[in-house]
């Protein structure tokens, strides 16, 4: 009897153990907890917002943009009502950049759309330049400008040569006061050392949203389509890869940090769902 009883024993804990084991780790860069985000649920008008953007990193006002209508969306945290000027037609609208008074808007086609800051005030924006034929033939999600040195990034989520060069290109502007755009350089991301990062031998990276740290100088690079956040060193070199957890990063298209280091994720959400953005905030070690 004794030895029926143990055997029972030892066939329950065969089958309780599966409960008894630890939840995933959540792995996260340094300084931020990506378990543990503050969340803000975005009104219906921003149930596919696809790129934030902060003035001179102070969250008195977050700008965002979705990718349907050419309106730029602007508010603060926690806001019931959504502000909004019109600068253009319908569109696939896919980044926001905010640079020395000037608003930046990136559609997929690598079209860019510049206008005054001041020009929120309208309901629809005036003295609005739009400036086609500046980027390669591909598809474009990714924007971030650097205020202190007038300067616009923008990343090539898909084209046919960087697929079969294995890269991620990108693009230096010179961000004239009068809202035109000039190219100045040009870089690449090596994708192989980004799937080697993130334990693959291929990987599918396509850049959906860019911004730098002020704290680290470092550049954080979201992959909406594998749900991988990428940080590369001051000049492209990739340092890590970090999984991003699909039940709160649904479809990661923005990203923006404040002067502080703390990080601002947004995401999509669809289906009559609403879109989020999502705080992580900077820890100092």
């Amino acid at each position: 009897m004794k030895n029926m009883q143990i055997v029972f024993l030892m066939w329950l804990l065969q089958f309780a153990a599966p409960a008894c084991t630890a939840p995933d780790v959540v792995i996260s860069p340094p300084g931020y907890d990506l378990s543990k985000p503050k969340i803000y649920k975005m009104p219906s008008v921003l149930e596919e917002i696809s790129g934030i953007a902060l003035n001179h990193g102070k969250t008195d006002t977050i700008y965002a943009e979705q990718d349907e209508e050419g309106k730029l969306f602007y508010f603060h945290l926690g806001d019931t009502e959504i502000k909004h000027t019109k600068f253009s037609k319908r569109g696939d609208y896919e980044d926001v950049a905010i640079s020395n008074g000037l608003v930046i808007m990136l559609r997929s086609d690598g079209v860019f759309f510049t206008f005054p800051l001041s020009e929120i005030a309208n309901k629809d924006a005036g003295n609005v330049i739009e400036q086609p034929g500046l980027l390669p033939q591909g598809e474009y999600e990714s924007l971030y400008a650097d205020d202190k040195n007038h300067v616009l990034y923008a990343l090539c989520k898909n084209s046919s040569a960087d697929k079969d060069a294995e890269v991620i290109s990108g693009y230096v502007f010179l961000i004239g006061s009068d809202g035109k755009l000039t190219l100045k350089d040009h870089f690449s991301i090596d994708e192989k050392a980004v799937a080697s990062l993130a334990g693959k031998e291929k990987i599918r990276f396509k850049p959906a949203a860019l911004a730098r740290n002020p704290v680290t100088g470092q550049w954080y690079i979201i992959s909406s389509v594998n749900k991988i956040l990428l940080i590369t060193d001051a000049k492209w070199k990739p340092l890590n890869t970090y999984p991003l957890n699909p039940s709160l990063f649904f479809q990661p298209e923005g990203i923006a940090f404040d002067n502080a280091g703390n990080m601002f994720i947004a995401s999509e959400k669809g289906n009559g769902n609403a879109g989020t953005i999502l705080q992580f905030t900077y820890q100092k070690k």
